[in-house]
């Protein structure tokens, strides 16, 4: 049998670049569900439709000191448009973790670019306002018009040695302390539940909500989006286990909740060592 399509399974010349039939461009990624090789650049399957799996469908990252990160996609979106970032820095730890907006264009580009630029920033030791207005000029180059502008929800941590945690955020992505679960943040939306506030060239934030608190003896500094904090009514926080241990338990909890949304989950400890 001769070379086929893939999609069209028309008979196409051996070192053709399209099909002439169908358009469709030989030589494309296989399929992780059927094997065509039909995926097409927004990475799904042009012959059985199915999306392939991404790098920011599942991942983990613990830092030396115990400080974890889980991120996932959950049940029912088809891309994860959350991001994070979680890194040590002279004795810091420094946490961001955006949203991307839903309803905005290419949301998860958003949330990635705005987590780098602001988490390399506030490694450096700029202010917690320069790092949310470098990541906002950043997101806001994503955009080739104001009906083309990606978005994305924002909030930053630095914890500091000695207990001192800073915070700064815009939009509806939170920040607890654990193990009581006081919420530090407070969200920028109307009464219909949709944000007042993000990152974006259609924003209209004039700087981040900002905040400095002392963590009192030991304790946990919880980093999430809303595809947790949904599910957090009536919730019993994890009683023990490692950060990234508790990390998963949450997100088990999102998913057997629903899993609605893309799941971020950081968890810092604070104070002594959490084992």
């Amino acid at each position: 049998m001769g070379v086929m399509c893939p999609v069209c399974e028309r008979p196409v010349v051996a070192g053709d670049t399209y099909c002439e039939a169908c358009g469709h461009p030989l030589g494309a990624p296989a399929c992780s569900g059927c094997g065509a090789a039909a995926v097409d650049a927004d990475g799904y399957c042009e012959r059985c439709g199915v999306r392939q799996p991404t790098g920011r469908d599942h991942a983990e990252l613990v830092l030396p000191g115990g400080a974890a990160a889980v991120t996932d996609r959950g049940l029912r979106r088809a891309r994860n448009e959350d991001a994070m970032a979680l890194r040590e820095a002279g004795g810091s730890i420094v946490s961001v973790v955006c949203d991307g907006v839903g309803s905005s264009p290419r949301a998860d580009e958003a949330s990635a670019v705005a987590v780098e630029t602001a988490a390399a920033a506030l490694a450096r030791g700029l202010p917690d306002e320069e790092a949310f207005a470098l990541a906002g000029r950043a997101v806001t180059k994503l955009a080739t018009s104001l009906d083309d502008a990606p978005a994305c929800t924002y909030v930053s941590v630095v914890a500091e040695p000695g207990g001192r945690v800073r915070l700064a955020w815009a939009g509806d992505t939170r920040a607890y302390l654990l193990p009581g679960g006081e919420l530090l943040t407070e969200d920028d939306v109307v009464p219909t539940g949709e944000i007042t506030a993000w990152l974006g060239a259609d924003a209209d934030t004039a700087g981040p909500h900002v905040r400095t608190l002392s963590a009192q003896g030991p304790g946990l500094l919880l980093v999430c989006s809303d595809g947790l904090w949904r599910y957090l009514d009536g919730y019993a926080f994890p009683a023990s286990g490692t950060p990234v241990e508790m990390a998963r338990e949450m997100l088990r909890h999102a998913l057997d909740s629903g899993g609605q949304d893309n799941v971020t989950i950081v968890v810092i400890p604070l104070g002594d060592p959490h084992e």
